[in-house]
């Protein structure tokens, strides 16, 4: 039974038998309905970020934006399964205050039920904070909120709505803030592939990776220390054979 009510959102079940929802303000899904919400996040974040961070002791993410929480909760769920052992510090921006509020009742996937405490924690308070796991939700501007941080995330979701509808969350000088933010070993998760994006991050000092697997389109990994494990995009190579194509900025967005 549909238990979701949000006037702005309506309810989509994807590919994976997981739901999201299609947000009337931005004309987008949360998530892709081919991949499938529950998915998406596995896939295109949590797995490929969590094997590139398993010798830390403790991990702090920046997951951009919240949205219907499924990076959170999903990142949750898999590091109490994989690595209960470690502490997780979640940060997450999210400008739309009505749509968190509205979480609780939000139809997701049966695996979020041990989760419960949190999702209502989230929903009512806006954070959750146990011995082991420290989530908070910031209500406003994500660009305002990363420059608090310096030197600070192990992990970075980049997962806002698409650079056509969302382009102040994807420009160079915003990378620049969300580089700042991270640790030098760091790594980025975002699921897009276009080249402004890759040329957004590679300005910043990024290497670019592609992130392939038979579970899920492909993505985009981006690091500051070389990895090894992960297929590493020519870029120059690309930017030698797009010459027109370059980066969102703040000033032509």
């Amino acid at each position: 039974m549909d238990r979701f009510n949000d006037a702005m959102h309506q309810l989509t079940i994807s590919d994976d038998g997981s739901y999201t929802a299609y947000s009337k303000e931005y004309n987008e899904h949360y998530h892709s309905t081919k991949d499938g919400a529950l998915s998406e996040s596995l896939y295109k974040h949590i797995i490929p970020a969590y094997s590139l961070t398993q010798s830390k002791e403790e991990v702090h993410i920046l997951d951009i934006c919240y949205g219907l929480g499924f990076n959170t909760l999903a990142t949750v769920l898999y590091y109490k399964e994989y690595a209960p052992e470690k502490k997780l510090y979640i940060y997450s921006p999210e400008l739309d205050s009505t749509l968190i509020k509205s979480l609780e009742s939000f139809n997701y996937p049966k695996e979020f039920e041990v989760l419960r405490e949190i999702i209502e924690a989230i929903s009512r308070d806006g954070f959750y904070k146990d011995e082991k796991l420290s989530i908070e939700v910031f209500l406003g501007d994500a660009r305002e909120y990363v420059k608090r941080f310096n030197n600070h995330f192990d992990i970075v979701y980049q997962d806002a709505f698409s650079p056509s509808v969302n382009p102040m969350l994807w420009t160079q000088e915003y990378f620049t803030d969300i580089r700042k933010a991270m640790k030098d070993d760091a790594i980025l998760t975002t699921y897009s592939t276009a080249l402004r994006t890759r040329l957004a991050l590679y300005e910043n000092g990024f290497y670019i990776y592609l992130n392939k697997g038979e579970n899920f389109r492909n993505a985009t990994l981006a690091s500051c220390r070389l990895l090894s494990e992960y297929e590493k995009v020519d870029m120059e190579h690309k930017i030698h054979c797009n010459p027109d194509v370059e980066p969102l900025r703040d000033a032509n967005r």
